[in-house]
């Protein structure tokens, strides 16, 4: 089971909106992204349903996260399983 905690991203914008995540906040912290680890994007089964794109990162701290862009609603949400 997941958890999707809203937090918002700055982006470096190439070619498409909301390309490539440079950081983001989270409480208040900002994180840097140091690396994009990996990079995947869920189409949708169901036609009504929003597609996302998901990006391991691995922040200045050491830390690796996953966290996701909702294509339709472009917001972004920090993965957390529980």
């Amino acid at each position: 089971m997941i958890r999707l905690v809203p937090i918002h991203v700055s982006c470096h914008e190439g070619s498409k909106a909301e390309e490539t995540p440079r950081w983001f906040s989270l409480n208040e912290q900002r994180y840097s992204i140091e690396e994009i680890v990996d990079r995947w994007y869920q189409a949708s089964p169901d036609p009504t349903a929003a597609a996302a794109a998901y990006f391991r990162i691995r922040t200045m701290d050491g830390g690796v996260h996953l966290i996701r862009l909702d294509h339709e609603t472009l917001t972004w949400s920090l993965v957390e399983a529980l």
